[in-house]
């Protein structure tokens, strides 16, 4: 089969790998319109339970990523000067650019070509001609989606919050969500160690915050001290670091068909889910499983596409709802902060309605008897169970 997959990110990627492990014979090209050794951002990080969805499906990825990974055990809520550790909360994270060089080298073992620096604008350009299948692995911003918005079905939700996607030389010891009150409203960082000496760290702030803060009159420099200046005592002296960093909306993309001819939708591309839930990168890992698994019982192109969002649509739907009520507690930050930091903390572990009081209590017994203690009067004690 010749397969033509527009971008060079983990979707089309893995993608990629997958198929020509299966079948050597498939022809395959992914093309990248960025160069080789350069991608934007900082790091992307995986839950426990994604790893171990990935472990189930590709034991031998698993194990080529693993070893370049940073771990731990435990998140860390800090509501101002308060710091709560929350336990049961497993990530590993890697830096984009070190994980993108892995799969790489991980594809062109398999004899799958790359093109960098190749920019592809149109289904009837050559390099896409006589293809079977076309994979559009090319990112929230897909042209190949916008194109066609009505053949997919598309809607895109523009959020109001505003956030910019930093990186730090202060190496973070566990996945952390700090929220700090300031006179212009509240500012929340999400950062990770993704190698011994880097971090992740994602600034977000409601609306009213960022005019009120004027960082829209700001240089790109000015902003980064204003970001420093409020999470001085998080980075300890450590410098803020820009990577095609800029405020952003987030999209909350969905498509109600996923594919049309011999044009399929990956990734991005295909639905984005907000990061407050984990990585964009595991979702997309999971399509490209998820499509694999569809031409290997399938091979015939029309019917594939369409056992393809049999299989995945379902179990992705939940986690995209799930994110999307994730995105919606942080555009109220101003008013949670109100709360006390265990009951900030709490809010945030059951935010979804994908964890109750019983899962707390045995992620984190701690966290569960300080909530109790707090609101005997809301827990229901059942045996050795209880719901909130």
């Amino acid at each position: 089969m010749k397969i033509r997959i527009l971008g060079g990110g983990p979707a089309g990627l893995y993608f990629a790998a997958l198929m020509k492990k299966h079948d050597p014979s498939h022809d395959i090209v992914v093309f990248e319109r960025g160069p080789r050794d350069a991608t934007w951002g900082f790091g992307v990080v995986f839950s426990d339970r994604a790893l171990e969805f990935l472990r189930a499906d590709d034991e031998a990825l698993y194990q080529y990523l693993m070893p370049h990974m940073e771990t731990w055990h435990d998140l860390t809520i800090v509501h101002n000067d308060t710091r709560i550790p929350i336990a049961g909360n497993g990530f590993a994270a890697i830096g984009r650019l070190e994980m993108l060089k892995l799969l790489y080298a991980h594809v062109e073992a398999l004899d799958v070509r790359l093109q960098f620096d190749t920019e592809i604008t149109a289904r009837s350009q050559p390099e896409l001609t006589g293809a079977d299948l076309v994979v559009a692995a090319n990112g929230a911003f897909s042209w190949v989606r916008t194109e066609n918005e009505q053949k997919f079905g598309t809607t895109i939700d523009w959020r109001p919050n505003k956030f910019i996607w930093y990186g730090t030389t202060k190496p973070f010891d566990s996945l952390s969500l700090t929220f700090r009150e300031t006179p212009h409203g509240v500012f929340c960082a999400h950062h990770y160690r993704y190698n011994p000496g880097m971090s992740t760290f994602l600034v977000e702030v409601e609306d009213q915050t960022w005019r009120r803060a004027g960082f829209e009159q700001m240089s790109p420099d000015d902003t980064i001290r204003h970001c420093e200046k409020v999470f001085a005592k998080d980075l300890d002296g450590h410098r803020i670091l820009s990577n095609n960093s800029y405020w952003r909306n987030f999209p909350a993309i969905w498509n109600e068909r996923w594919s049309f001819d011999n044009v399929v939708l990956l990734g991005d591309a295909l639905r984005t889910a907000h990061f407050s839930i984990g990585s964009g990168t595991r979702l997309a890992m999971e399509d490209a499983v998820a499509l694999y698994k569809a031409f290997k019982e399938q091979p015939t192109v029309p019917v594939a596409l369409a056992r393809y969002q049999a299989l995945r649509q379902p179990p992705m739907k939940k986690i995209w709802d799930a994110a999307n009520v994730s995105l919606r507690w942080y555009e109220q930050m101003d008013q949670r902060m109100a709360l006390d930091p265990v009951d900030f903390a709490y809010s945030y572990m059951t935010r979804t309605g994908r964890v109750d009081h019983a899962e707390v209590r045995r992620r984190d017994p701690k966290l569960a008897a300080a909530y109790e203690r707090l609101h005997p009067e809301r827990v229901l004690v059942v045996g050795d169970g209880g719901g909130a």
